[in-house]
């Protein structure tokens, strides 16, 4: 009883993969990977710390605050940069 079953799950993984297999090679559907640039600051706090006055006094009190503040004025920069430029773009910014 057990071998039967055995071979009837084989036999419905191999037709579930030979319908991916159709699904992934159907004309039309091929599809690129698309390309995200991803960017860190690596020391966000001794940026914040050179570029701003204030930064320096909440550094060390408000870490988090500070780090966010750094990439929301790096993503400003670099939208304004995009923008003289006439390049469309979309940023965001990830928590990972």
């Amino acid at each position: 009883m057990l071998c039967l079953q055995v071979i009837e799950q084989r036999k419905i993984i191999t037709s579930m993969m030979a319908g991916i297999d159709e699904k992934d090679t159907a004309p039309g559907m091929e599809k690129e990977p698309e390309l995200i640039l991803t960017l860190k600051v690596l020391n966000p706090i001794d940026v914040a710390k050179r570029e701003s006055r204030s930064a320096r006094l909440l550094a060390d009190k408000l870490p988090v605050m500070v780090r966010k503040m750094v990439y929301q004025g790096v993503m400003k920069e670099l939208e304004e940069e995009m923008i003289q430029r006439n390049i469309d773009v979309e940023m965001n910014i990830e928590y990972r």
